[in-house]
């Protein structure tokens, strides 16, 4: 349905839980309606809501102009297709950057994800982007930072969905990363307005968009609960393809996965799998093969404990082996105490060969 485009742009801005909003409008049938209420005091809102509601259209346009942010509804040529699909798709969005063009994979997972995890997030964000496909994620810390991360090494954009304002870097210390995925030809969107608090409950409407404008879900790490288990059942929903890396049994942040797992998501074990899965799944990648996608990623490597494991049970042998290793170039240990594999892997039997 089309709405009057002067209505929502002025609701935009109030700042709306999205599922309120959209309950509201079905309800009375228009945008416009619910500003009349809002206006009235019939509908309860805060203070500055109500201020927010009465600025004119095209003095709201006039500042997003200014501030080089988009205001995007349903059937605008740059709205994307795959969300206004969606039952409970967004009313509007507010944009920054270009115009996201393609198809895009969601990789996501838990903030309080391992070295390791985060490592391999950025493989397969570069995979991934080298594969031809944009990464989408929330740009928050852990899994979803890492994604991004890894996928500016390669040609494809990539899309952050916030949740605050598309000028309201959150965490901070990730404004680096989103200002670098908007030079390099990205986008952010988001349904809060300009200003708007990153607050709590923000973010799982925003998790049922970057499911919806994915074609598959890739979640790295996650633990029995959090955003990233809620993504993958929005994707479920939504009829998308989730892929899962499996870990360790005992491990908080590889519950989730291995839960994702049991119950029918795809497992995926390193980057070209994933690109090679996802292939099977979305269909041929438009850019580069899945080997050819992978063979420039870098190694994650492996925990120094876990790299020892796998050379034996005596930790004096096991040490000797990986210095040995380390003085043949073989190895390296990185500054986050991660085993790296040289290009041409490590010679011998099994991952490492016998000691002398």
């Amino acid at each position: 349905m089309t709405y009057d485009p002067d209505a929502l742009i002025r609701v935009a801005h109030v700042g709306m839980h999205p599922d309120r909003l959209r309950k509201l409008v079905r309800k009375t049938g228009t945008p416009t309606r619910v500003l009349r209420r809002i206006e009235s005091g019939e509908l309860s809102v805060p203070a500055s809501a109500r201020e927010a509601a009465a600025v004119p259209a095209d003095e709201r346009r006039e500042q997003l102009r200014q501030a080089g942010i988009e205001f995007l509804v349903p059937g605008d040529s740059s709205f994307p297709g795959r969300l206004a699909e969606l039952d409970d798709a967004p009313l509007f969005l507010f944009q920054k950057g270009g115009r996201f063009e393609g198809t895009a994979v969601a990789i996501v997972g838990t903030r309080a994800c391992t070295t390791y995890g985060r490592r391999l997030a950025e493989r397969y964000g570069e995979a991934v982007s080298r594969a031809g496909w944009w990464v989408a994620s929330g740009l928050a810390k852990g899994i979803d930072g890492a994604a991004h991360a890894g996928s500016l090494r390669g040609p494809t954009p990539g899309i952050a969905v916030l949740g605050s304002g598309v000028d309201v870097w959150y965490p901070r210390l990730h404004r680096d990363l989103g200002m670098s995925l908007l030079e390099a030809g990205g986008v952010v969107w988001s349904e809060a307005p300009p200003g708007a608090r990153p607050l709590g409950w923000r973010f799982p409407p925003r998790n049922r968009i970057i499911s919806g404008i994915a074609q598959a879900v890739v979640v790295v790490e996650a633990g029995a609960k959090g955003g990233a288990l809620v993504t993958s059942r929005l994707a479920l929903e939504q009829g998308r393809d989730i892929f899962a890396t499996p870990g360790d049994v005992g491990r908080p942040s590889s519950v989730g996965c291995n839960l994702l797992i049991r119950d029918g998501a795809f497992p995926v074990l390193d980057a070209e799998d994933l690109v090679e899965s996802l292939e099977l799944a979305i269909g041929p990648a438009p850019g580069a093969t899945p080997s050819e996608a992978s063979a420039a990623v870098a190694d994650p490597g492996i925990p120094v404990a876990d790299f020892l494991a796998t050379l034996g049970d005596d930790p004096v042998l096991g040490m000797a082996e990986l210095g040995r290793l380390m003085a043949q170039g073989a190895v390296t240990i990185d500054g986050d105490g991660m085993v790296v594999t040289a290009p041409g892997g490590v010679r011998g039997p099994g991952p490492a060969g016998p000691a002398g």
